[in-house]
C-alpha cells in the first residue's frame, strides 16, 4: 500500500468524483481509475460505489478513509518535522484543544514565541478529550489541552492557572433565567443540549439514578452550532461558561450549576516526546509562564 496510492483513494473520496480528484491531483484519470482497482484488489474489499457521475464509500472504503487521513496526516507532519530540524526561524507547531477560555493562557505563549519567531505557524485542532489524546498518541499533535484527570504514566502536564465553571445557557426570556444559580435537580424534565462528551463522562456521576429524567433533545460537538439551538428556543445548553455571547446585545443568558465541581485545564505532551525546534520554543515559554513540567 504506496502512500501515493492512498492520496488518490482520499482524494477520490473527498471529491465524489474520480475525474475531479485525477485534476486536483494532475493524474490522469485511466491511470487513478487503474490503481485504485489494485488498491481494492490488495486489500480484498471494494471501496467505491460506482455510478456514472459519482463515487460513495462502501463501509470498507468509509474505514479506510479514517486511517488513511490519519496516515497521511503522519507523514506531511514527519515531512515538515524533517525540514524544520535547521530552522530555529519558523517551523509549525500542532496543538489540539477543547473549547474553553482558557486557551488564552496558552495563546500568550504562543504570542511570546511569534513576537521572537513570525515565521512561526501555530496549528489547532478543535475537538473533545477522546479525539485530541487520540490524536496526540498518534504523533499528530506536539500538544494538548485537556481537562481535569491525566495518566502521569503516559504524558507529562502543565497546570493551567484557571478553571472552567459547568453551568447552563439559556435564552433570557428562559423561567430559570431569572436564577442567579441552578442545581442539577431544576433540569429534569427540561428540553437539554448536551455535549456527547460530557454525556458520556459526566452524567452517571452527576445524576446517579435519576439521569433517565433527563431530557436530551440534542446533543453537540461545538458549541457554536448549540448556542444557534439555544437562541432559537429549542432548549438549555449544558456547557463551560464564556463559550457564549451573554452581554447585552444578546438574548442567551448563563446560570452556573451550583452542585458541579469546576473544571481545570492542563497542557499535556507525551512523555519522551521528540519536539521539532518550534515545538521546543513554545514548551521553553510555556514552562516559564506556569512553572517546570511535571
Amino acid at each position: 500500500m504506496e502512500i501515493r496510492i492512498l492520496r488518490y483513494f482520499v482524494e477520490t473520496a473527498r471529491e465524489g468524483n474520480i475525474t475531479r480528484a485525477a485534476q486536483r491531483l494532475h493524474v490522469t484519470q485511466p491511470t487513478m481509475s487503474r490503481q485504485l482497482k489494485e488498491l481494492e484488489d490488495e486489500l480484498g474489499q471494494k471501496l467505491f460505489i460506482r455510478s456514472n457521475y459519482s463515487m460513495r464509500l462502501t463501509e470498507a472504503g468509509m474505514l479506510l478513509r479514517k486511517r488513511a487521513e490519519d496516515i497521511l496526516d503522519m507523514v506531511d507532519k514527519t515531512e515538515s518535522e524533517f525540514k524544520m530540524l535547521d530552522d530555529t526561524a519558523g517551523g509549525e507547531i500542532f496543538i489540539g484543544c477543547p473549547e474553553s477560555d482558557s486557551l488564552r493562557f496558552l495563546a500568550k505563549a504562543l504570542k511570546r514565541v511569534q513576537e521572537d519567531h513570525p515565521n512561526i505557524r501555530c496549528n489547532i485542532t478543535s475537538g473533545n478529550s477522546a479525539d485530541i489524546t487520540e490524536r496526540l498518541d498518534k504523533g499528530l499533535l506536539d500538544f494538548a489541552m485537556v481537562m481535569e484527570y491525566v495518566n502521569q504514566l503516559k504524558y507529562n502536564f502543565l497546570q493551567i492557572p484557571a478553571v472552567d465553571i459547568w453551568g447552563v445557557f439559556m435564552r433570557k426570556d428562559a423561567p430559570l433565567a431569572r436564577k442567579k444559580k441552578l442545581r442539577l435537580a431544576d433540569l429534569y424534565d427540561l428540553p437539554l443540549i448536551c455535549s456527547r462528551q460530557n454525556i458520556e463522562q459526566n452524567f452517571s456521576q452527576w445524576f446517579g439514578d435519576k439521569e433517565n429524567r433527563l431530557n436530551i433533545v440534542a446533543t453537540y460537538n461545538l458549541f457554536y452550532n448549540a448556542a444557534i439551538l439555544v437562541r432559537e428556543g429549542l432548549g438549555y445548553a449544558i456547557s463551560y461558561d464564556k463559550l457564549g455571547n451573554t452581554g447585552p446585545d444578546s438574548d442567551m443568558t448563563f446560570i452556573p450549576l451550583s452542585d458541579v465541581p469546576v473544571s481545570d485545564m492542563k497542557i499535556i505532551w507525551k512523555k519522551n516526546q521528540v519536539f521539532t525546534p518550534a515545538a521546543s520554543l513554545l514548551l521553553a515559554a510555556l514552562q516559564e509562564e506556569f512553572g517546570e513540567k511535571t
